[in-house]
């Protein structure tokens, strides 16, 4: 997506200060309104994302709950990469049991053991929690047709929408169609078979002449 003037110019200074001055506690300000300006427009930087998070390990005084809470809710964002457990290792214990992060770390629970209904259930009666955080649900939804995917050959209907979080019909059959999956009048949905893209791979051994005959000289 295109990124605003803003967002590219903090990014330039961002990157500016990852090379030479990452961990000063006066870039704060800087990388904190980066995070902001991430949620905003749909953008992610995990290098500068992570620096924050070090930076209040350093400075325990300047840690901010709000910007904490967003960083974690866009690691989500990018799951099935590992982002969200290397946030949340770098949380002291005492602030992972502050309100809104304890919520957020118990979503990120539900959608790293695939308790996809609980999630939504569970988002829906904290929806503060994603205020600003455009593309939040959309990216989620992508990580779960990424894990029905790999998991399922059909599923039923119902079942998926309930784990995209219940949405429209025509909003399942948006990501249906992304991801090539067809539904017949049963409504059984008809996953990417993983098998089909099993490809056989030959595999060739060069042995020369003088390893055969070390070898047949040595069986005598």
């Amino acid at each position: 997506m295109l990124l605003s003037y803003e967002h590219a110019k903090i990014a330039a200074n961002v990157s500016k200060l990852c090379s030479e001055d990452l961990y000063n506690p006066e870039n704060l300000p800087t990388l904190e309104r980066y995070v902001e300006t991430q949620a905003k427009e749909n953008a992610y930087d995990l290098e500068a994302n992570l620096a924050v998070l070090k930076l209040y390990q350093f400075n325990p005084a300047y840690f901010q709950t709000q910007v904490t809470s967003q960083i974690l809710l866009k690691a989500l964002t990018n799951l099935p990469h590992t982002d969200f457990t290397l946030c949340k290792c770098m949380i002291d214990q005492t602030h992972q049991e502050e309100r809104p992060i304890r919520q957020i770390l118990y979503l990120g629970n539900l959608l790293e053991t695939c308790h996809f209904q609980s999630f939504w259930t569970s988002l829906e009666e904290n929806r503060e929690l994603i205020d600003g955080i455009t593309g939040f649900e959309d990216s989620v939804r992508k990580f779960i047709c990424h894990v029905v995917g790999i998991t399922y050959q059909t599923i039923e209907h119902r079942l998926l929408a309930e784990m995209l979080g219940d949405p429209l019909d025509t909003q399942v059959k948006v990501w249906m169609n992304k991801y090539g999956w067809t539904e017949n009048e049963e409504g059984q949905i008809f996953v990417f078979n993983q098998e089909e893209s099993v490809k056989p791979k030959n595999i060739v051994e060069k042995i020369d002449f003088e390893s055969v005959s070390s070898i047949m000289a040595t069986s005598q």
